[in-house]
């Protein structure tokens, strides 16, 4: 039997969790011991009658950095229970879908949510943190990310989704975006769901499907295009009922 995917999350605003991490699927599948979350004040683990936990930098320059004793000790009284250590950071590695599922497989994650102009590096170093970033942008902390990354991953864990099947046909699942969706009405301001859809011919529909996810990836993102088509299931999108 797998064990429980559990959260930890080392952080200075352990109020903002759950968050949306408690609402829908994902509390859903929380309170049916799907997966688990805790938090780590870091302010806990604070130097001094005030607790600090941060100093200035270094060699100078703005804001303050956080200080490896105090990050340590937090870790440190961690039990990670072969959890990866994560720490969020803007010149993290990017987490993708295959990040997802690979922590989807595990006991859980332990992040540190770093906060100020960051994380002293003998502490990255010393206790062997994997960096991982949302994106190519910066955030005042890392518990918007910790919350995308657990999301992310948690929707994937048996049971969680109320359609598993669905899972398979997302984007990136199999590297491409996802084609796009109709419902009802079946017109609307003027614009037809188109016609493949109602035909009712399965192949014909998932043929379409095929091909709008590739022409869609090739036209919005001509990166994930390229490693699609070098991979042993490249078939490029076919003239007809492709979405435009």
């Amino acid at each position: 039997m797998r064990p429980m995917f559990k959260a930890t999350l080392i952080t200075l605003v352990p109020d903002a969790f759950p968050g949306p991490l408690g609402v829908s699927i994902l509390g859903r599948a929380e309170e049916k011991g799907l997966w688990a979350h805790e938090t780590v004040d870091l302010r806990d683990f604070g130097v001094g009658k005030h607790r600090n936990v941060d100093d200035t930098p270094a060699g100078g320059g703005a804001g303050m950095v956080l200080r490896p004793d105090v990050a340590a000790a937090a870790i440190d009284s961690v039990a990670l229970e072969g959890r990866p250590l994560v720490y969020l950071s803007p010149r993290g590695k990017p987490f993708d879908q295959a990040k997802a599922h690979e922590w989807a497989a595990g006991p859980g994650v332990v992040f540190f949510c770093g906060r100020f102009e960051g994380l002293d590096e003998r502490v990255i170093e010393a206790r062997g943190m994997e960096e991982v970033s949302l994106g190519d942008f910066v955030l005042a902390g890392g518990e918007v990310a910790a919350m995308a990354f657990i999301e992310a991953t948690v929707r994937l864990l048996p049971g969680v989704a109320g359609n598993e099947a669905s899972l398979t046909e997302e984007s990136f699942e199999q590297g491409l975006l996802e084609h796009p969706h109709y419902t009802m009405p079946r017109a609307w301001e003027g614009r037809p769901t188109p016609e493949v859809l109602l035909s009712g011919d399965h192949k014909r529909i998932e043929e379409w499907r095929r091909n709008s996810a590739k022409a869609l990836t090739k036209q919005r993102r001509p990166d994930l295009y390229a490693a699609y088509s070098k991979t042993p299931e490249f078939q490029p999108p076919e003239n007809g009922d492709e979405h435009d």
